[in-house]
């Protein structure tokens, strides 16, 4: 501390903060100019254009950025929009396609029916034809045996052989109604 004290009392008294020291205004004024022009060419020259330069290369990139992806969307709304076009046009296709195939189904079947119909109606003909036969034979058979027991019933009856044309006239009579 005596060094200092003797520093002190050696330049003249107490010592002050440079900034504040009146006989220093004048140059510390010049050396505020000297830097402040210095810097502001500085930042005018190099810094603001380097900034400015960036800041428009990010701009031009965003912009770029958000074109691209306008242009992005534009095709994913365009794509979609043909998706759904194919894919309302396969399910019409895919429609017309069972219909078509319910309709030729429909139409094998309505074939196939009436193939069956004619098998069974020809079938059912040809039972017919049977039938008529048999009952054609069973009905001469019934005519005769009932011609055959009208006799001998009236041979019973009677005591006497009836004459066979009337009994089979008789009976043929009966049989008619």
């Amino acid at each position: 501390m005596a060094a200092k004290n003797e520093h002190t009392e050696a330049s003249g008294g107490t010592h002050k903060f440079p900034p504040l020291q009146v006989e220093t205004y004048a140059s510390q004024l010049v050396w505020l100019a000297l830097v402040f022009v210095a810097l502001y060419l500085l930042m005018s020259r190099i810094a603001l254009p380097r900034i400015d330069s960036i800041l428009e290369d990010r701009k031009r990139r965003i912009d770029g950025d958000l074109a691209e992806a306008k242009r992005l969307k534009d095709e994913s709304d365009e794509a979609m929009a043909a998706y759904e076009k194919s894919l309302a046009d396969a399910r019409n296709r895919a429609q017309t396609l069972a219909n078509q195939a319910r309709e030729r189904d429909a139409a094998e079947a309505e074939t196939a029916r009436k193939a069956l119909d004619a098998k069974l109606n020809a079938q059912i003909a040809e039972a017919e034809t049977a039938i008529a036969g048999r009952k054609s034979a069973a009905m001469t058979n019934v005519q005769g045996i009932a011609t055959d027991a009208a006799a001998a019933i009236i041979e019973r009856l009677i005591g006497a052989t009836p004459v066979p044309s009337e009994v089979e006239a008789a009976v043929a009579d009966v049989l008619k109604r």
